[in-house]
């Protein structure tokens, strides 16, 4: 049942209070709280206006699956730019003054302030009892969504304002500025939070809107992410020195919230209510149907409105382009941007017989009347949704607001933690504990390959110690959660960051070079686990059926989501593996496409793209140069000695000028 009616009541909740700008909140009325809070129907109306706040293209709708899906192995924007910019948050090296950065904090602090004023409300009616099933329910709703925005600002900021209190409605001014909280008291305060509501609350079966509403598993599910944050590495700020970028520090008890989110990933699993049914793929193309589905592997689905809110799968899939406004011929879908990309030497980490490989990587584009065109560039789609994959189609003039559902909870990352603490809890996968974490690993496998004999024999492979497990796990999550905004947060979690943007950037670096000369990759092919020559034998050409007309559709959802508009057919192999791809062009049919043309070679270096995306921490020069950056100066590089990345983003300008000076930057800025 798709939760529609979230849009209506959402907007009409905004009339009990209004929040135009954090620290900037008009007081609600009095009257309009206390007749609404003593009403069940309208209490439920009031929180229709929490899961509108969810909405927002600032946040979940967009900005935090593009703007603020920071830059790794796997999702990647590409600049060119070699001077730091003030909207650069993908590369490392933002200000203050970005107009993207406020407009999202005042977002997630309006969903905050409108989840606390709710809570408070409830709390205070005369209605409220410790045995009312549904008013308890509906106060865990809005605990998890405080809950969530709160998590993913910490996650971006770091130590941020907090409070659990409404500030709508404050007798005084001073209450208005809300302290700047340790982050860890800030997840400490939320976990409690949930814990004391979780058992009160309703599985998503028993729930008429199911995973489009905030459910029991869904509650302990964030329980397990902010434990599993609040127990990993962070970028901690030197206070002495606010120039400084600060150092990757973990608490002392970080076993302690380990061992939290191994308890609250295991109440999920055992509850028996999601399983991996599904097919990686359906799972997404399902959501771009508009389907929803109560026990597979979503468990909290963000309800958009189609035509109204939320730009999965305009965002992501082949771009789509118009002419005059409108589509054409074949392509009956409108307008995709596609622009939030994945890293284009993502595919190559992939095993071959992973289904999520071509399923997910998307190699080619649609101009406005269908024809197919090759995507050889810096980037490549990330085709986990398209607005192209619906059978029903929005019109040939649609643009964004499709619709589509965003799994911000899935099952199968409840697996995954679950075995990432175990193994750090047990230091390693031994005994009853330890066979529940390689069976979690095994189901997410088992789903992504059809060879369960080859599941198998990699699993011997890597549960014989504590880090090779981790580096599976962590490998399991890469290849699961692209352009879900997860690899750089689980990077991060595990101090892994600083080392895999460093190969991410020798990737590139020298698969560019290695087109117009060659650049010894044996470190990089070590680290990724490839032959030594792995990364200097890519097919830098391809042949593929063709760029003007394309090849008939393969009418298979299987081959490929959208059963309509023509393919591109691709020679042998030839996209992965050099040896596949003919000598010359003479066989019939076949077009030949330049790949990892990045070569500059008219200044004999790379070509900006490759030394200046990930400006911020590590950066090529015009001399051939690599440098990485600690503390805002440059220095040679040094893989055994690499600086922090500076993630953690700043509190935007008008949040510090509002304060009045009590809010302060550090990390640089």
């Amino acid at each position: 049942m798709k939760f529609k009616y979230i849009l209506i009541t959402g907007l009409i909740a905004t009339s009990f209070f209004s929040c135009s700008d954090f620290l900037e909140v008009d007081a609600p009325s009095k009257y309009e709280n206390d007749y609404v809070f003593n009403d069940k129907t309208e209490i439920n109306r009031a929180l229709n206006g929490v899961y509108a706040q969810l909405l927002s293209g600032d946040t979940y709708g967009g900005a935090y699956l593009s703007t603020f899906c920071l830059n790794s192995d796997v999702d990647m924007a590409v600049y060119t730019s070699d001077v730091a910019t003030a909207n650069s948050y993908r590369r490392f090296d933002c200000t203050p003054m970005g107009g993207e950065i406020e407009k999202t904090w005042n977002a997630a602090y309006k969903g905050v302030e409108y989840a606390n004023n709710f809570i408070f409300q409830l709390e205070n009616s005369e209605l409220y009892r410790a045995d009312d099933e549904a008013l308890n329910q509906m106060m865990g709703e809005a605990k998890v969504m405080r809950a969530m925005f709160y998590h993913d600002l910490v996650v971006m900021f770091g130590d941020i304002p907090f409070s659990l209190d409404p500030v709508s409605g404050a007798d005084d001014n001073s209450s208005l500025l809300l302290p700047v909280t340790d982050r860890d008291e800030i997840y400490k305060v939320l976990i409690e939070d949930l814990k004391s509501i979780a058992p009160k609350m309703k599985f998503a079966v028993e729930l008429s809107e199911g995973v489009e509403r905030v459910s029991k598993e869904f509650c302990w599910s964030m329980i397990a992410r902010m434990a599993l944050t609040r127990g990993g590495y962070s970028l901690r700020p030197d206070k002495a020195n606010a120039s400084g970028y600060g150092k990757m520090e973990r608490p002392a008890d970080y076993k302690e919230y380990y061992d939290i989110a191994r308890q609250y990933c295991d109440s999920v699993i055992s509850s028996g209510k999601h399983a991996l049914n599904l097919s990686y793929r359906q799972v997404f193309i399902d959501e771009c149907n508009y389907k929803v589905n109560n026990n597979d592997d979503p468990i909290f689905e963000i309800p958009f409105g189609r035509n109204s809110t939320g730009n999965i799968g305009y965002i992501q899939g082949p771009s789509s382009d118009l002419y005059e406004g409108t589509t054409s011929g074949t392509n009956i879908w409108g307008e995709c941007k596609g622009n939030a990309r994945l890293n284009a030497l993502y595919r190559f980490l992939f095993d071959e017989d992973d289904l999520r490989r071509d399923y997910v990587n998307g190699i080619w584009y649609y101009q406005y009347d269908g024809t197919p065109k090759l995507r050889n560039d810096r980037t490549v789609h990330n085709n986990k949704w398209s607005k192209l994959w619906a059978t029903s189609s929005m019109g040939a003039n649609s643009q964004g607001n499709t619709g589509i559902n965003y799994p911000y909870m899935r099952y199968t990352d409840v697996l995954l933690m679950y075995a990432e603490a175990v193994n750090e809890v047990e230091n390693g996968v031994t005994g009853a504990n330890g066979a529940k974490a390689v069976e979690a690993l095994r189901q997410v496998r088992n789903r992504a390959f059809a060879d369960a004999g080859k599941v198998e024999n990699y699993l011997t492979t890597v549960i014989n110690d504590k880090e090779t497990f981790l580096k599976a796990v962590l490998n399991e999550r890469k290849f699961e959660f692209a352009g879900e905004n997860m690899r750089w947060r689980d990077l991060v979690r595990n101090n892994m960051y600083a080392e895999e943007v460093y190969y991410s950037f020798m990737r590139y670096y020298g698969v560019a070079t290695n087109g117009e000369s060659n650049m010894d990759m044996s470190e990089v092919a070590l680290h990724d686990g490839k032959n030594a020559e792995f990364w200097e034998n890519l097919p830098y050409s391809i042949y593929y059926k063709d760029d003007k007309t394309g090849v008939a559709n393969p009418n298979d959802i299987n081959r490929y989501p959208n059963t309509s508009m023509n393919v591109l057919e691709f020679y042998k192999n030839c996209l992965y593996d050099k040896k596949d791809n003919p000598n010359n062009a003479g066989e019939t049919g076949w077009t030949k496409g330049d790949l990892f043309g990045w070569w500059n070679a008219e200044v004999g270096i790379p070509e900006d793209r490759m030394l200046y995306s990930f400006y911020g921490y590590i950066r090529g020069d015009a001399s051939g140069n690599i440098k990485v950056v600690r503390d805002g100066n440059t220095e040679d590089v040094s893989p055994n000695n690499l600086p922090p990345v500076r993630y953690i983003l700043p509190f935007p300008n008008s949040a510090i000028q509002r304060s009045a000076g009590a809010y302060k930057n550090y990390y640089g800025y």
